[in-house]
């Protein structure tokens, strides 16, 4: 059983009939991006990051957002120690392997930025010094609905720095029976275990890289960022920053799969979340964004899809 298996099936312990969210979330942390998850309160996104946490042998950290919090308690500060006689750097909880941050809707736009630098350059500036974060780093951020009250919306430059948007959905009728009887004496959280280290991790995301992708995929990518360019009620469309996340999270997808090859399958399965939250429709409608995923489905049915053989 490879890895990315065992894995999946450990979450699965916990996060019941939610299988294809899981897989989702394997392909962000192989291909070194990071996931957004968004629904109401109570739909298990805390629940989920932590069982991906305690399934990898490595440093964990979460963090409660809430509108007082500064960036500093974030990145950490430089502090005289009176003992050394000198500045020394207390390091915050942004200096870990997995990071939950919970409800980052909950936190000031300025607050929120402070993520931007450690997403995409996996390194924090404090005061002129840059401080290098370990490999792996992932960020699992969970949000509620800013129709919530004492909610900020992300600002599109933090949006854009997560690989997926995410929704959990409410459970079938027969998988939330499973559910109240899986929570009926105590969080099956208690007893999951490691079954990887945070080498094996490394490992799969210097692995993942040589999945091929076939001249006619790769085209097919382009012609679906091109088309939310041209497309009449997109006022700005997909960046090529956009194009690159959906090309790497392809190969991820594939290879946590077993496949050495990318389909077109993929791309159509995994554009609606990469690409929806990347996009800015027009209008003033504060319903739009929860359109932009529509959308992007629509612009896929209209593309022809590469029937070459893609081996």
């Amino acid at each position: 059983m490879n890895i990315a298996l065992k894995i999946k099936e450990n979450v699965g312990k916990v996060i019941l009939g939610k299988d294809e969210i899981i897989d989702l979330l394997m392909t962000a942390l192989i291909s070194g991006g990071h996931v957004l998850l968004e629904d109401v309160p109570g739909m298990g996104k805390t629940t989920m990051a932590k069982a991906l946490a305690k399934s990898i042998s490595c440093d964990f950290k979460r963090i409660q957002f809430t509108p007082d919090l500064l960036p500093t308690d974030l990145t950490g500060i430089n502090y005289f120690n009176q003992k050394a006689g000198e500045f020394e750097f207390r390091k915050g909880p942004l200096f870990t392997n997995i990071l939950l941050a919970d409800e980052i809707n909950r936190a000031t736009p300025r607050t929120q930025s402070s993520l931007l630098e450690c997403m995409e350059e996996r390194q924090i500036s404090v005061e002129g010094d840059t401080h290098k974060l370990e490999k792996p780093f992932f960020v699992l951020a969970t949000q509620n609905p800013i129709e919530n009250y004492g909610t900020f919306p992300l600002p599109e430059a933090q949006l854009d720095r997560f690989l997926m948007k995410v929704k959990m959905g409410y459970p079938e009728r027969a998988e939330e029976q499973k559910i109240l009887d899986l929570f009926d004496k105590q969080s099956p959280l208690e007893d999951l275990t490691a079954v990887c280290s945070s080498e094996d991790i490394i490992n799969m995301q210097q692995q993942y890289v040589e999945v091929t992708v076939n001249k006619d995929v790769s085209a097919y990518i382009l012609d679906i960022i091109e088309a939310t360019r041209n497309h009449e009620s997109i006022e700005l469309g997909a960046s090529p920053r956009a194009s690159i996340a959906l090309y790497k999270a392809a190969q991820a997808y594939a290879y946590i799969n077993g496949r050495t090859y990318v389909r077109p399958d993929d791309i159509i399965y995994l554009a609606p979340t990469i690409l929806s939250h990347r996009i800015i429709l027009k209008g003033l409608s504060k319903h739009r964004k929860t359109e932009a995923a529509i959308l992007i489905n629509e612009i896929i049915s209209s593309i022809s899809v590469p029937v070459e053989k893609m081996v």
